[in-house]
């Protein structure tokens, strides 16, 4: 009922246990907190919250229009759902080193396990589009170990991602990573990889974890989760999957409903009451709410749920 029970410490203990190399696993991404616990009822390893998802959710494109109030604020709700760790796209860390440092800190009060952050400059652009710009290694080096330095959990997990693939190609994404490591990153987003053989490079480059984006109409392959575990990755984020399936199904709703005066046809695709009741644990609350009322007004009788009645009345 209500939220975790598992502590944030806790989360980022369990995170940093289960990030081995070669087992590739699962964090798909949630768009609200109430899929973040679906996530965990269908047994996978973690939780992740895309940048992409959370400004899309407001109406907004991915290019840097969300803040650090908001990211932490949303992102936050999501995390105090499950008892499974959560990990956050801190875009590129909300400003300079001090702004970087303010929202590690940020985000560790709002319960995350651990977040990335990225080498783009404002405006940024999604991972897999074209025309991004980089920073210099100078510049993330600084965002890197400012982040490092601000964390006030040993365990919070600050991960690097990196860019510079699609600008200076592979050779120059394998320096920066190893660099991005020297600076205090415990783990590496390498974006946008080509094939199998870049995600082996990256993850024989370094001795931290790397993760592996497999997002839909990207520039990777849907790789399956053997075929990058193979390659030595050790997390597999699904960031905008779960947010995509849900829109086109909300889609197809209302165009049935506008072409047909009725959703009739798409019920038996909905989430039943049923469900969706037994996902927020009504009946948690329920038995709660009648351990709290289970006293009797004088003057009043009480009804099959322990509610009061008034006296000689019967329960509609």
């Amino acid at each position: 009922m209500l939220y975790s029970t598992t502590t944030p410490e806790a989360k980022r203990r369990a995170l940093r246990e289960m990030l081995v190399p070669g087992t590739a696993r699962q964090f798909p991404g949630a768009f609200n907190p109430l899929s973040a616990r679906l996530i965990e009822e269908k047994g996978f390893d973690g939780v992740y919250i895309s940048g992409a998802v959370l400004a899309n959710d407001l109406g907004l494109p991915d290019v840097g229009l969300t803040t650090l109030s908001e990211v932490a604020g949303r992102a936050g709700q999501i995390a105090r759902m499950t008892d499974l760790p959560a990990i956050v796209d801190a875009d590129t860390g909300f400003g300079e080193p001090m702004n970087v440092a303010r929202t590690i800190q940020e985000l560790e009060h709002a319960g995350l396990a651990g977040c990335h952050i990225e080498d783009q400059f404002n405006p940024k652009r999604c991972g897999h589009l074209d025309g991004k710009n980089v920073v210099d290694l100078e510049t993330m080096v600084k965002r890197i170990a400012a982040a490092a330095d601000a964390r006030r959990d040993p365990n919070f997990l600050i991960m690097a991602r990196t860019d510079v693939r699609a600008v200076d190609g592979l050779d120059a994404a394998v320096e920066r990573a190893k660099a991005l490591v020297d600076a205090g990153a415990d783990a590496i987003f390498p974006e946008a990889m080509k094939d199998l053989s870049e995600f082996e490079a990256i993850c024989n480059a370094v001795d931290v974890p790397v993760l592996a984006n497999m997002t839909e109409f990207g520039k990777s392959e849907l790789f399956t989760r053997a075929d990058l575990a193979a390659t030595g990755v050790a997390l597999v984020i699904y960031p905008v999957t779960l947010l995509r399936s849900a829109m086109g199904a909300a889609e197809r709703v209302l165009d049935a409903i506008s072409s047909q005066g009725t959703q009739q046809e798409q019920v038996p695709q909905m989430l039943t009451r049923a469900r969706l009741y037994d996902l927020v644990d009504y009946e948690a609350y329920n038995r709660f709410d009648t351990g709290i009322f289970n006293f009797q007004v004088p003057g009043l009788e009480i009804d099959g749920n322990g509610a009061n009645l008034p006296s000689g009345s019967k329960e509609q």
